[in-house]
C-alpha cells in the first residue's frame, strides 16, 4: 500500500523537476537575473564562447530573439482555409531555433551525435559554432551581432547573396538584438565575478 502511494508523488515530483528546469527564466531582459535563475547557464555559455569565440551576451542576445529562452518551442502552424491547423513553416525547434538538416551539420561537424536542441548547452554551443562559420565564411566580426543575427536568419549563402536588404523588417529585428546584446553586456559586467567564482572560473 505504501509503495502505491509513493508511486504517484515520485511521479509528480519527476514531472514537476522536469518542468522547472525546463521552464523559461521569469526576467529575460536582464541576463544577471537569467544565470541568477539557471543556476548551471552561466558555465555553459562560458565554455561555448571558449569554444568558438563567440561572446556571451551575443549568443545570449540569439537565443532570446530564437526562443525567449523555452526549450521545446516551434514555429506557430499555419491555417487551412482560416480555420484548420496546417503545417508548420519550418521544422525549427528548441533554444537556438535550430532546423533539422543545420542541427545535423552542427552534430557532424562538432562529433556531438548525442546534442539536442532542447537542451540549453547544446543550444547555446550551437548558436557559438554557427557564428564562428559566419565569421569564417562570411567576414563578419564576432561582436557585430546585427549582422550575425542576419546571417543567422537567413544562412551564410543568403546573406552572402544579401536577401536581407529586402527585409526591412528582418533588419529591424536584427537591430533589437544588436541592442539587447549591448543591454546584455552592460549588465553582465556588473555581476560577472560571481558567476566566475561560483563556477570555479579564475578571474586573472
Amino acid at each position: 500500500m505504501k509503495l502505491l502511494i509513493k508511486l504517484p508523488l515520485l511521479l509528480f515530483s519527476t514531472i514537476l523537476i522536469s518542468a522547472c528546469a525546463t521552464s523559461p527564466p521569469k526576467n529575460t531582459s536582464n541576463i544577471c537575473q537569467i544565470f541568477s535563475e539557471k543556476k548551471s547557464w552561466y558555465k555553459k555559455a562560458s565554455k561555448a564562447s571558449e569554444r568558438w569565440g563567440s561572446s556571451i551576451p551575443v549568443m545570449m542576445a540569439i537565443m532570446h530573439q530564437e526562443s525567449r529562452f523555452q526549450a521545446k518551442v516551434r514555429p506557430p502552424r499555419t491555417k487551412v482555409l482560416w480555420v484548420l491547423p496546417g503545417p508548420r513553416k519550418s521544422d525549427s525547434y528548441g533554444y537556438s531555433q535550430a532546423t533539422k538538416s543545420t542541427w545535423r551539420w552542427y552534430q557532424k561537424t562538432t562529433k556531438r551525435s548525442g546534442a539536442d536542441r532542447d537542451d540549453f548547452a547544446d543550444a547555446i554551443d550551437f548558436i557559438g559554432w554557427y557564428n564562428s562559420i559566419t565569421h569564417e565564411r562570411n567576414r563578419i566580426g564576432l561582436d557585430d551581432t546585427y549582422n550575425l543575427y542576419l546571417a543567422y536568419h537567413d544562412g551564410h549563402g543568403g546573406y552572402a547573396r544579401g536577401t536581407y536588404k529586402s527585409k526591412k523588417w528582418l533588419q529591424s529585428v536584427a537591430a533589437k538584438v544588436g541592442n539587447r546584446a549591448i543591454s546584455y553586456k552592460q549588465q553582465l559586467q556588473g555581476c560577472e565575478s560571481r558567476f566566475k567564482r561560483s563556477s570555479g572560473f579564475r578571474l586573472f
